[in-house]
């Protein structure tokens, strides 16, 4: 079985963009757990968590948080697995403020960022991420970027006709 995958969001308000990352995890066949754990307001919580992550068979840590989004270097900070920043596009400064907090990390405490709301690019690339010691998920992926080819194909073939029936 594949270790799982902890998804940690700042807010439960969070929630609605974390859900494609569950939802692409789920469809790899990747256990995952759900957590709302604030960096500024159980920063005690977070901390013991990404200590203990190792041990409780996590393998990825993924973060999802907006405004000044330092979830992802508190979790990044407490351990040694790869830790995945998500941030989340809030009311104010369209998210560059938590793209900004998530991606500036200090030497040592890397947090690999995806793109603004991104959730679903997090959750592949952290199967990515499990998938260099598990031959059924580097299967998955393969199969999913074939799909993902085939998809284009069909879709140049549709314009081409369109094109040609000009």
């Amino acid at each position: 079985m594949s270790k799982k995958v902890a998804v940690i969001m700042g807010s439960d308000s969070d929630f609605p963009v974390v859900k494609g990352a569950v939802e692409k995890l789920k469809s790899f066949s990747v256990p995952v757990e759900v957590h709302v754990m604030s960096a500024h307001r159980t920063p005690d919580a977070a901390a013991e968590f990404s200590k203990n992550a190792v041990a409780n068979g996590f393998g990825v840590i993924i973060a999802a948080a907006g405004k000044a989004a330092h979830l992802g270097g508190v979790l990044a900070a407490h351990t040694i697995l790869p830790v995945i920043g998500i941030p989340v596009k809030s009311t104010e400064l369209d998210g560059l403020d938590a793209l900004l907090s998530t991606v500036q990390m200090p030497p040592g405490i890397p947090v690999a960022t995806v793109g603004i709301d991104n959730a679903s690019n997090a959750a592949i690339l952290a199967v990515q991420m499990l998938a260099l010691s598990d031959p059924e998920l580097a299967q998955a992926l393969q199969k999913m970027k074939q799909d993902m080819a085939e998809g284009v194909a069909k879709k140049d073939a549709a314009m081409q006709e369109k094109v040609n029936s000009l």
